[in-house]
This record gives structure tokens, C-alpha cells and sequence, in this order.
């Protein structure tokens, strides 16, 4: 799905504290600051695409391109409602890993230019065999709250990609966004999923013991 969509050299960035987005997740988001209106606006009348960046949890206000970290994941304006007082409502959807090789402008809004990031490993019979124990996690986990809509449950359950099922689990129940983000940078697949099955023990509680 994502990776048959093809991404422009540049798009805009929204630097945002504690929120960041995985390939292939939906992220609801909600515009009112004046200068991400703005970025909505060249985004929805260029690729209608932007990045979400995880603004670093030591820096209180992101002020330039160092406030905020350098890998994200491009997401796709799936849906946008304008609302009568200016602000607007839409759904992203993650479609690929990128890294932030410089950027075109920084003010009002960072337009980062892109380098499209690739998974590494190979699938393996180690990929599946880590990835049928995310599944394990996954159906104690069902219950607590955090549930992945019926189609992607399915989709799930049928374990056909073992990297979109890393990243779908890592967005709906690793809270912890320094492990969210260092899963988002993790290229190698294998290592991506024991990191997702540790912090899904140790996140998961009683849950997933």
C-alpha cells in the first residue's frame, strides 16, 4: 500500500511534542496554530503531504530544525474538515520512513528534504518466528483499551507483512515515545521486532506477562 506511493523531494513538517507516526497508522490531528495552517494550506495544494517530527522532549518550544528529531515517517492527507473558525480536522496516514537531509526553510513552518529510509532485513524464518510472538502480545493486549480498527485487526491476525505488523503494534501500544521513536529509526527488521516484543512486555504489564 504505502510503498507504491511516490514521494516528492520535499514536503512540510509539523515538529510536535510527544506525537509521532509509524507507516501505515492513522493519526488524527487537529490544526489551530497559525503557522501550521499555513503548512496545511502549501500541503494540500502541493502532495498533500506532510511529516509528523517528534520534537525533542528536552527542548520545551521547537524553534529551528535541531529541536526536533530527523527521522519521521511522510504521511498522506487522507481526510481534512476546515472548520468556520480557520482551524481544521484531519487523518494522516503514514506511508514511508524518511530522513530529513536539509531543509528548504525553517520559519514559519520547516520544508524538509527527504531521503526515503529502507528496511534491511531479509524475511527469515527468525522474522516469523519473532513476529508470531508479537502476535502473542498482541492477543493479550487486545483488551486494554487500545484496539486496532476491525480491518486492521484482520489483517493482523492473518500476520501477512511482519513489518507493517511492527509498526501498526508499535503506533497503537507502545506509549513510551522514546521507544517509539527509537522503533520508528530501528531499520533492521529482526532488531525491530525483539525491541517491540521487550517493550511490550515491560509496557504491557500484567497483561503480557
Amino acid at each position: 500500500m504505502s510503498r507504491s506511493v511516490e514521494l516528492p523531494s520535499a514536503v512540510p513538517v509539523m515538529p510536535l511534542p510527544g506525537v509521532l507516526l509509524f507507516p501505515n497508522a492513522l493519526l488524527p490531528l487537529h490544526i489551530f496554530e497559525p503557522r501550521f495552517r499555513d503548512m496545511l494550506e502549501h500541503a494540500l495544494n502541493a502532495d498533500r503531504m506532510l511529516c509528523v517530527a517528534l520534537a525533542r522532549p528536552e527542548r520545551h518550544h521547537w524553534r529551528t530544525s535541531d529541536d526536533f528529531f530527523h527521522i519521521s515517517t511522510v504521511g498522506l492527507i487522507r481526510a481534512c474538515v476546515g472548520r468556520g473558525d480557520g482551524t481544521s480536522d484531519l487523518i494522516l496516514q503514514g506511508i514511508r520512513r524518511v530522513k530529513f537531509t536539509g531543509f528548504e526553510q525553517e520559519a514559519p513552518f520547516p520544508i524538509a528534504r527527504l531521503q526515503p529510509l529502507k528496511t534491511r532485513t531479509k524475511r527469515t524464518v527468525e522474522t516469523d518466528a519473532l513476529a508470531a510472538k508479537v502476535l502473542e502480545f498482541y492477543a493479550r493486549l487486545r483488551g486494554s483499551g487500545h484496539e486496532l480498527s476491525e480491518k486492521l485487526a484482520r489483517f493482523v491476525g492473518e500476520m501477512a507483512d511482519p513489518e507493517m505488523l511492527a509498526d501498526l503494534l508499535a503506533s497503537t501500544f507502545i506509549n513510551d515515545v522514546a521507544r517509539r521513536q527509537q522503533l520508528l529509526e530501528e531499520l533492521d527488521l529482526n532488531q525491530r521486532l525483539r525491541l517491540l516484543i521487550q517493550y511490550l512486555r515491560e509496557e504491557g504489564g500484567s497483561a503480557a506477562a
